[in-house]
């Protein structure tokens, strides 16, 4: 038998699910809302209570988290990873990244490609930590 809570965990996570598929894409909380089949108000405040960070902080570190990948392994502009990532301006798109990473995005790319080692310990070595927000 399935609980009320097992049940709405379940349901915000298929919401972020569909954040990491669309991470590129405008967010838009009342989509995400529905797809957890809750308010859009309910859904902020239940999402940032299950995963420790907003739905809109979720998904900027998301874009980030794919920015760093694309930084160190593709030959992009920064301005090209940025849109392609969905930031759209790329102002709000440098200080966010330095915000969560602790460098700029040209700082870096300037590390070089990312070694080759299994995905799993790039994922963990380069995934951005909470420390470094401020």
């Amino acid at each position: 038998m399935i609980t009320a809570s097992e049940d709405q965990n379940r349901r915000l996570l298929r919401a972020r699910d569909a954040m990491d598929r669309t991470y590129a894409e405008p967010l838009d909380i009342p989509a995400l809302a529905a797809i957890a089949h809750i308010s859009a108000a309910h859904f902020i405040r239940t999402f940032a209570a299950t995963f420790g960070e907003t739905p809109h902080r979720y998904l900027q570190r998301r874009r980030v988290e794919r920015a760093m990948f694309l930084l160190r392994g593709t030959e992009l502009s920064v301005t090209e990873i940025c849109f392609a990532v969905g930031f759209s301006s790329l102002g709000t798109f440098s200080r966010t990244f330095t915000r969560i990473v602790g460098e700029t995005p040209s700082d870096h790319r300037r590390r070089g490609p990312v070694p080759d080692v299994p995905g799993c310990f790039v994922m963990s070595w380069t995934r951005p930590h909470r420390s470094a927000e401020k």
